[in-house]
Formats: structure tokens, C-alpha cells, sequence
């Protein structure tokens, strides 16, 4: 049986607009090392560092099962859904204190 927890489906957009999707059970720490390049991979090349959308799941594999419903998403299909919650697509983070 899985572990009760909080588990963030985030999404990291680029100034050109690239899109990530992941999973963590960190958000504000997964932003950090998105922002500061921390880790390789595709938010690096791509330089991803505006979080624009994220969902709190409270298990994991609701968590794994919705990420892959995003990432099997149209482009458009995405940026709806970032749209209907942040309309000009503002980095979420910066209201962190």
C-alpha cells in the first residue's frame, strides 16, 4: 500500500515556451534546482525556470499516472490548462516567500 504524502505535478516553461512536466514530492526544492541548473537534462538545455502550473496529489501513483496523462497531452491541450489558472503564464514561484 502506498505512503500518504504530498506529491507535485509541476510544469517548468521556457522564455520561448518549452514545456516540462514532472513529478516530486519537493516542489520548492525541484524549482530551485530547475531555476539554478542543478541537474542535466532537459530543463537545462532547454532552460526551463518559470513554474506555471502544479497540482498537489497524495499519492504517488496518482501523482505518476497524472503526470503521464500530461505528457501524452497536444501542446494546445497544456497550455489550456496552464491558461485556465495563470492566463499570462507568470512563474508561480516568485510569490513564494
Amino acid at each position: 500500500m502506498a505512503k500518504e504524502h504530498n506529491y507535485f505535478i509541476y510544469i517548468m516553461m521556457s522564455i520561448s515556451s518549452v514545456v516540462y512536466i514532472g513529478v516530486t514530492n519537493n516542489l520548492e526544492r525541484r524549482v530551485f534546482e530547475h531555476k539554478k541548473e542543478l541537474v542535466d537534462g532537459f530543463t537545462k538545455k532547454y532552460k526551463c525556470k518559470k513554474l506555471v502550473y502544479y497540482e498537489l496529489h497524495s499519492r504517488v501513483e496518482d501523482a505518476i499516472r497524472r503526470e503521464k496523462q500530461l505528457k501524452n497531452w497536444k501542446r494546445e491541450w497544456k497550455l489550456n490548462l496552464i491558461k485556465k489558472g495563470n492566463p499570462v503564464f507568470k512563474d508561480i514561484s516568485l510569490d513564494w516567500s
